[in-house]
C-alpha cells in the first residue's frame, strides 16, 4: 500500500515536470490562450465574485439556517403539490436574475434542506435561464421571435428537465419522499413574513447591484432608469437590511448602525461599488459572528455561508481557468480567443443541421456567460454566419450551464446526476434549435 502511494507521488511529479518542460511558450496560440485565461480570471474576480457570489452566499446561508427544513419540504419536497413546486421553481429566474454560477449556492442550499430532485433541478436551470432582462435584451437585439422562443423554451425546459430527472431517479426520490412524510411539522422560530423580508431584502440587493445597462442608445425606457438609479435603489434595500438585522435578527442596534455608517462613509469617500460591497459584507458578517445570544441562529447564518464559500469557490476558480484557456475570454468589448479558435466555433455552428445545433449546445454548455453577455456574443456569432437555430440552442444551454457550474453541481448531486442533467439540457437545446431553425 505504501509503495502504491509513493508511485502515485512519483507519477504526479513526472507529469508536472513533463508538462512544464514541454510548455509551448513560443506558440502564439498558446500565449494568447494564457492571456485569455488571465483576463477572464481577472474580470471574473472584479465583476462577478464581489457583487454576485458574496451576496449569494449570504442568501444561501439564510435558506440553510433561517428557513426550516419543513418549509423547504412544504414547497419543494414530497409534501408539496407537484404543480406548486415546479411553478415556484420555474419562475424563480424572473426574480433572481442571476448567472449559472450565482445560482449554485442557492441550489445547494435548498437541495440540502430536502427539496425534491425535480423541483431543485428546475430551480437550478430556471434561475439563470429565465432572466427577464436577458429576455428583453434578446428580443430587442436578436429579434422579437428569438426573444419569444427563448422565454418559452426556458420556462418549458425548466419543468421538463426537472420532471425527467425526477423520473430517472424516481426510486431514490421515493425513498426520500417516504422519509419526508414522517418528518414532524416543526414550528418556525419567527413568523414567515420576517424571514421572507430578510431573505428578499438580500435578493433585491443582489439583483440591483448587478442590474445591467440596457441596449446602447436606450436612455428613456423604464429599464434604463432602473439601471441609472440602481445604486440608490440598492441603498434603500440596504436600509431595509439594517432594519431587518435590528428588529428581526435582534442584533445589537449600535453595532448594526455603526456598520451602516462605515458602509455609507465608504460609499461617499471611496465610491467604488466593489469596495462598498466588501465593507458591507464584512460589517454584516462581523456583527452576526459577534452575536452572543443563545436563542438566535445569527452566528450559524454566517458560518453556513462560509461553508458554501469553501465548497463552491475553489471549484468555480478551477472552472473559470479551464474555460478561459479552452474557449477564451469574451466580455464587454474584449474578445481574446482560447486554444479553440473562435473561427472554428462560427464555422461549426453555421446552417441549421442537427450537428450544428448540437455543437452550439455543447459550446454553450461549457462556455461561461455572465448575465446578459450571451446576447452580444450570439449577435457576433450570427454576424459570422451562425444559424438562427444554433443561436437559440446556445441561448438555452449557455446561461444555465458552464464548466465551472458543472464542477460545483457534481459536488452537490454526484457525477452521474450531473452528466444526466447536462445531457438533458444539451439534447433539449439541440431539438429546440432544430425546430426553431426550420420554422
Amino acid at each position: 500500500m505504501e509503495l502504491k502511494t509513493e508511485l502515485k507521488i512519483l507519477a504526479a511529479i513526472v507529469v508536472v515536470f513533463l508538462g512544464i518542460y514541454f510548455l509551448p511558450l513560443e506558440s502564439v496560440v498558446f500565449a494568447t490562450a494564457i492571456d485569455a485565461t488571465l483576463d477572464l480570471s481577472r474580470w471574473y474576480a472584479r465583476e462577478h465574485v464581489i457583487l454576485c457570489l458574496l451576496p449569494a452566499f449570504l442568501i444561501a446561508g439564510v435558506i440553510a439556517v433561517f428557513v426550516s427544513q419543513g418549509s423547504v419540504i412544504k414547497y419543494f419536497g414530497a409534501k408539496a403539490k407537484r404543480w406548486v413546486a415546479y411553478t415556484v421553481a420555474a419562475v424563480s429566474g424572473t426574480i433572481l436574475a442571476v448567472c449559472s454560477c450565482t445560482i449554485l449556492p442557492l441550489f445547494s442550499s435548498i437541495h440540502k434542506r430536502g427539496a425534491g430532485l425535480g423541483p431543485a433541478v428546475a430551480f437550478l436551470y430556471s434561475g439563470p435561464a429565465i432572466n427577464i432582462l436577458a429576455i428583453i435584451l434578446t428580443a430587442r437585439i436578436l429579434g422579437f421571435e428569438m426573444g419569444v422562443a427563448r422565454v418559452i423554451g426556458a420556462v418549458v425546459f425548466s419543468v421538463v428537465i426537472g420532471l425527467i430527472m425526477a423520473c430517472i431517479y424516481r426510486k431514490e426520490e421515493k425513498v426520500k419522499a417516504q422519509e419526508q412524510l414522517s418528518f414532524p411539522d416543526v414550528p418556525e422560530k419567527r413568523p414567515l413574513w420576517q424571514t421572507s423580508l430578510h431573505f428578499f431584502t438580500l435578493v433585491f440587493i443582489l439583483v440591483f447591484a448587478n442590474w445591467g445597462r440596457p441596449a446602447e442608445g436606450d436612455t428613456t425606457s423604464f429599464w434604463f432608469y432602473l439601471w441609472h438609479y440602481k445604486w440608490y435603489i440598492t441603498g434603500v434595500f440596504g436600509l431595509v437590511l439594517v432594519y431587518s438585522m435590528i428588529r428581526i435578527l435582534k442584533l445589537s442596534s449600535w453595532q448594526v448602525l455603526l456598520g451602516a455608517v462605515v458602509t455609507v462613509l465608504a460609499a461617499f469617500f471611496i465610491g467604488n461599488p466593489l469596495v462598498v460591497m466588501v465593507v458591507a459584507i464584512v460589517a454584516v458578517s462581523s456583527i452576526a459572528l459577534l452575536d452572543k445570544s443563545e436563542d438566535t441562529d445569527n452566528k450559524e447564518w454566517i458560518l453556513s455561508s462560509w461553508g458554501f464559500t469553501k465548497q463552491i469557490m475553489p471549484l468555480l476558480a478551477i472552472g473559470v481557468v479551464i474555460a478561459g484557456f479552452l474557449l477564451g475570454s469574451t466580455h464587454d468589448d474584449v474578445s481574446i480567443p482560447g486554444i479553440i479558435p473562435n473561427e472554428w466555433v462560427a464555422w461549426a455552428v453555421g446552417g441549421n443541421s442537427i450537428l450544428s445545433n448540437f455543437l452550439a449546445s455543447i459550446v454553450g454548455a461549457f462556455m461561461y456567460f455572465a448575465t446578459l453577455t450571451e446576447v452580444p456574443i450570439v449577435q457576433g456569432l450570427l454576424a459570422s454566419g451562425m444559424g438562427k437555430g444554433p443561436a437559440l440552442a446556445l441561448l438555452l444551454a449557455g446561461p444555465s450551464l458552464s464548466l465551472p457550474n458543472m464542477l460545483v453541481i457534481r459536488g452537490v448531486m454526484g457525477t452521474q446526476k450531473t452528466i444526466v442533467y447536462v445531457a438533458i439540457v444539451v439534447i433539449l437545446s439541440t431539438i429546440a434549435g432544430v425546430v426553431f431553425g426550420s420554422l
